[in-house]
C-alpha cells in the first residue's frame, strides 16, 4: 500500500509531490528550540534559487549560531538541574497539571533530587515532580509559623449590667511538631500593663477550639480594655497576646464584705467604692 502521506497528482503527464510530503515534522510547542532552527536550515537550503544559491559563508555563519544556541540551551538545563539540588531538605510548593486539565497542589520537604533525560524531578513524601513544576519555595520560620498554636482576631465584649460566659473561638493548638496540649490564660489592661490578672483554671473551659472564660472571673474587671493572653504549653512556648481583645461595660459589683455582691457607684475619681480586688496578681 503506498504511503497516504505522498499525494502525487498526476499534471500534464508530470508527477508532483505535494510540498507537505517533503517537509520535516516537528512537535509543536509554545517555544521554538534547536530542532526548529535546524529545520528552518535545511527548509533554506531546500528552496533555494539554484541559479543563486546562498553564499557558503552564509550556511557557515547559521551553523555557528545555531551551534551557539545549543550550548546555550544546555548551559540553562545544567544551571536549572544545578538549582534543583539546593532544594533537598527545603520545603516547597508544587503545582501541576494532570492530562485532564485539572490543577493539583503539594506541599511537602523535598527527599531528594533526580536527573532523567535531561530533566530535573524532585521528590516529596515518595512522589516525584518535575523541577519545573515548583512554584513557590518555602522559608522555615514562614513554614513554622503555620504550624504554631493561634488565636484568631477577635473582639469580645462583657457588661456588667448583663453579665454572660465570654466565648474566645478560633483557637488552634498547632500541628505536628509544635502542637500544644495545654494553655494558660491572662488578661492585661490595654491601658495600664500593670493591671494584670491570671485566671483560674476553675473559670476555664474548652472544647474544640472554642474557650469559655466564666463570669465570675470576669465580673471582677472594671470596665476597660483589655488584652486575653493565650500562653501554649507547645516546644516554642508560644503566646498569642494581642489577636484577642475584650472590651468591659458598666460599673462591677462591689463586695459587702459578707461574700454577697451588689451594684457599687463610682466615686469623683473614677475608683469603684467597696472593698473590689484590683492591682496585678491572681483574681
Amino acid at each position: 500500500m503506498a504511503d497516504t502521506n505522498l499525494m502525487a497528482d498526476v499534471i500534464d503527464n508530470k508527477v508532483n509531490i505535494s510540498e507537505t510530503s517533503q517537509k520535516p515534522k516537528r512537535n509543536t510547542n509554545d517555544t521554538l528550540g534547536k530542532e526548529d532552527f535546524l529545520l528552518l536550515l535545511v527548509t533554506q537550503m531546500q528552496y533555494q534559487d539554484p541559479l543563486d544559491p546562498a553564499d557558503n559563508t552564509e550556511y557557515v555563519a547559521q551553523l555557528a549560531q545555531f551551534s551557539e544556541l545549543e550550548q546555550m540551551q544546555n548551559l540553562n538545563s545544567t544551571m536549572g538541574n544545578s538549582t534543583a539540588y539546593n532544594l533537598v531538605g527545603r520545603q516547597v510548593l508544587v503545582r501541576e497539571t494532570t492530562e485532564l486539565g485539572e490543577t493539583k497542589e503539594k506541599q511537602g520537604y523535598v527527599d531528594y533530587v533526580t536527573i532523567r533525560n535531561g530533566e530535573a524531578y524532585v521528590s516529596i513524601d515518595g512522589a516525584e515532580f518535575a523541577y519545573s513544576d515548583v512554584v513557590q519555595v518555602l522559608d522555615e520560620s514562614f513554614v513554622i509559623s503555620g504550624l504554631l498554636p493561634k488565636v484568631a482576631q477577635q473582639k469580645l465584649e462583657f457588661l456588667h449590667g448583663a453579665p454572660l460566659d465570654v466565648l474566645v473561638s478560633g483557637i488552634s493548638l498547632g500541628e505536628k511538631g509544635y502542637k500544644a496540649s495545654g494553655f494558660s490564660v491572662v488578661i492585661s489592661d490595654k491601658n495600664n500593663s500593670e493591671n494584670t490578672y491570671t485566671v483560674d483554671l476553675k473559670y476555664l473551659s474548652y472544647k474544640e477550639g472554642t474557650l469559655t472564660i466564666s463570669r465570675e472571673f470576669l465580673k471582677n474587671l472594671d470596665a476597660g480594655e483589655y488584652y486575653v493572653a493565650l500562653g501554649f504549653d507547645d516546644s516554642n512556648k508560644t503566646v498569642d497576646y494581642e489577636n484577642v481583645t475584650l472590651v468591659v461595660k458598666g460599673v462591677k459589683p462591689v463586695s459587702n464584705g459578707d461574700g454577697d455582691s451588689g451594684e457599687g457607684t463610682s466615686s469623683d475619681e473614677g475608683t469603684s467604692s467597696g472593698n473590689g480586688n484590683s492591682g496585678t496578681g491572681d483574681i
